[in-house]
């Protein structure tokens, strides 16, 4: 990774309009990295990386399965910022096509052989070992569309919690979406209500244990697709952390 001044870096991260607080120099270093590809920088100051990776916990060592990296956005990041000892294991489905590809020419990037992808189907995985972390970016609503596979959503998220270490940690982040959105809706806007995730996380015996708001935008209409070119990139989201008791 090329070195950057830390000035430059915190700079360019302020200007989604978030102030950077607490984030680790190592965290900063990773979205700073020149080597991502330019697609991937142009769109930090809407997605905010670094305060992502900072909200979910994410420290040298870690072991993390990341559902549906599709291209690796957070993959090479999460990469950069677990380290040589650390693992990412890219779990992919095979439904949405280009995106196993995308992820394995991510993977044979040098300075990648910390990561592993594989390809399962519509909400199914499995994992070598257990994990410190599991973590769902913009996918979780996908979950609920039934065009993409039938998941059983309580089995979904008790393998999860299977997966995970003790102590371990499930980040998920999404689209808010209106009280009472129901499964019609999920798949007509791709937004999910915050409540309902908690809900069906809470069940599989999951602690919900911080919420992160820095993605929260008043100015986004719930009731549009985050494809409208309105609110497209501009959606209010939602981070949540749960733990495993």
């Amino acid at each position: 990774m090329k070195k950057i001044s830390l000035a430059i870096v915190l700079i360019t991260l302020s200007l989604g309009g978030t102030a950077i607080a607490n984030v680790p120099d190592s965290i900063v270093k990773a979205v700073a990295d020149t080597t991502r590809p330019k697609d991937d920088r142009d769109v930090d100051a809407l997605r905010l990386p670094a305060e992502t990776i900072a909200f979910a916990g994410v420290k040298r060592g870690m072991v993390v399965g990341e559902l549906y990296p599709c291209g690796g956005y957070f993959s090479r990041m999460l990469s950069d910022v677990v380290g040589p000892k650390g693992k990412i294991y890219g779990l992919e489905t095979t439904r949405w096509k280009g995106c196993l590809p995308a992820d394995e020419k991510m993977a044979a990037e040098p300075g990648r052989a910390n990561v592993t992808v594989g390809g399962f189907g519509f909400g199914e995985f499995t994992l070598p070992e257990k994990v410190d972390l599991f973590w769902i970016t913009q996918n979780y609503h996908d979950l609920h569309i039934k065009d993409y596979g039938d998941v059983d959503m309580a089995a979904f998220n008790k393998h999860v919690f299977d997966s995970l270490k003790s102590g371990g940690v499930y980040f998920i982040l999404d689209h808010q979406a209106n009280p009472g959105t129901g499964e019609d809706q999920i798949k007509a806007l791709h937004r999910i209500e915050k409540a309902q995730i908690i809900r069906e996380v809470k069940a599989a015996g999951f602690r919900l244990v911080a919420e992160g708001d820095f993605l929260h935008r008043e100015s986004d209409d719930h009731t549009k697709s985050i494809f409208d070119p309105s609110v497209k990139g501009h959606t209010d989201q939602y981070a949540l952390k749960f733990v495993k008791p």
